[in-house]
């Protein structure tokens, strides 16, 4: 998975936005309570997937924590009840604990 280049990205606000109106001016049309939204990073190696969220952190301005047995590695922020969450899975998830 790669992240979305500058086409991609502003067609993911621009429907952001959409749905926002949409969901403003249609109030009989059911809404989550709340929603995330998930950033891999592409990197290859796991040292590689946790600097990046390393990066990611810094630029949203929060912590790292590992997360779960499977050690998902991740940062998040919060907007109301909208979280922007990067999360960096090690290869060997899948394996025994």
């Amino acid at each position: 998975m790669t992240y979305a280049n500058a086409t991609e990205r502003q067609a993911l606000i621009s429907g952001l936005r959409e749905l926002a109106g949409f969901l403003e001016s249609n109030p009989d049309v059911p809404a989550p309570a709340y929603t995330d939204i998930l950033v891999f990073p592409p990197c290859t190696s796991d040292d590689e997937k946790r600097r990046e969220v390393d990066v990611i952190a810094s630029l949203i301005g929060s912590g790292t924590e590992t997360f779960s047995s499977y050690r998902h590695y991740r940062t998040s922020r919060r907007f109301g009840p909208v979280e922007y969450r990067a999360v960096a899975i090690p290869a060997d998830e899948n394996k025994e604990q």
